[in-house]
């Protein structure tokens, strides 16, 4: 009997023990009282709790967490009602804080978020509210996370999941987005026909600035074959005229070797005293039959450059 006593009372002090050791978790922290008042955070790692004494009063999380809240009516400043929704991100940083600081942390930070998304909203207008998401989101994290600070949580961003104006203005808004479609479409089009018609006019100027280039350089090309061609005629007429020149001095030249004349011994003799007058001599007489045929030799030599040109 009393061995059956002592081995029950060994396995209740085994279960306690067992139930009172506790391994806190990474990403998280517990929170621990002792006598009804804080104790303790316990932190990563294995952790003994005393029975009856001390008791874990909260388990927290240090993840950052997601808070989506359902849509809020907002007036904005020209008196449009309209329902936003926003999306929180938030972390614990202070599990005694958190703990300690408010009464239901999830109520607290989904009514302080809808009190400031009124007030922010509240001093826009309709298109400022639906153009300055990033401008909104700014504020309400700097504002929350300032009023949530004494809470140990830490608002790192916030954002707005959704826009939702009232139908009749959603259908002026489809309207006019609509009409700017149209007028945009029309002002494409007006840019396309104008791009159109330039370069259009842009390649007959070209067209005919290449016409032109391409005639004048027809023409220069024609003047230059025309030039050409006169001046390899008139070569080919001077080289003939030579040719008959050479070809009836030549055969003077036979005729006087075979029967020199009187003339002939005449021009010898003029050859003869040109040498003569290359030498040192300052002074020549020259017979006045050979100046005759001198004048008759200089009156021969024009008449035939004549004939030459």
């Amino acid at each position: 009997m009393n061995g059956f006593f002592l081995l029950a009372l060994l396995i209740v002090v085994l279960v306690v023990i067992v139930n009172n050791i506790h391994i806190v978790q990474q990403s998280r922290a517990y929170v621990v009282e002792r006598l009804g008042a804080f104790y303790d955070v316990w932190n990563v790692g294995l952790h003994l709790k005393i029975p009856f004494i001390m008791k874990v009063a909260k388990k927290v999380s240090l993840k950052e967490q997601v808070a989506d809240f359902p849509p809020q009516p907002v007036i904005t400043k020209d008196n449009v009602t309209m329902q936003i929704d926003t999306v929180v991100f938030f972390q614990i940083t202070d599990p005694k804080l958190f703990t300690y600081g408010v009464e239901n942390p999830m109520s607290a930070i989904e009514n302080l978020t809808a009190t400031t998304l009124r007030n922010i909203i509240g001093d826009m207008d309709l298109d400022q509210s639906l153009t300055s998401r990033d401008t909104i989101n700014s504020r309400m994290r700097a504002i929350l996370d300032e009023a949530t600070d004494p809470w140990g949580i830490k608002v790192n961003r916030v954002e707005l999941k959704n826009i939702m104006p009232p139908p009749e203005i959603r259908s002026a808004m489809e309207k006019q987005m609509k009409a700017e479609r149209e007028r945009r479409e029309s002002i494409l089009q007006a840019e396309g026909t104008k791009q159109s018609q330039i370069l259009k006019a842009e390649g007959e100027k070209q067209s005919a600035i290449l016409q032109a280039d391409a005639a004048k350089q027809s023409a220069i090309l024609r003047a230059e074959g025309e030039r050409e061609a006169r001046i390899m005629a008139a070569e080919a007429e001077a080289e003939a005229i030579l040719k008959v020149q050479k070809a009836l001095a030549d055969s003077l030249e036979l005729l006087n070797q075979a029967a020199p004349n009187e003339q002939v011994i005449k021009l010898k003799a003029l050859e003869a005293m040109q040498k003569v007058a290359d030498g040192q001599a300052t002074k020549i007489i020259i017979p006045s039959e050979i100046q005759g045929l001198a004048g008759l030799a200089a009156g021969a030599k024009t008449v035939w450059e004549g004939m030459g040109e």
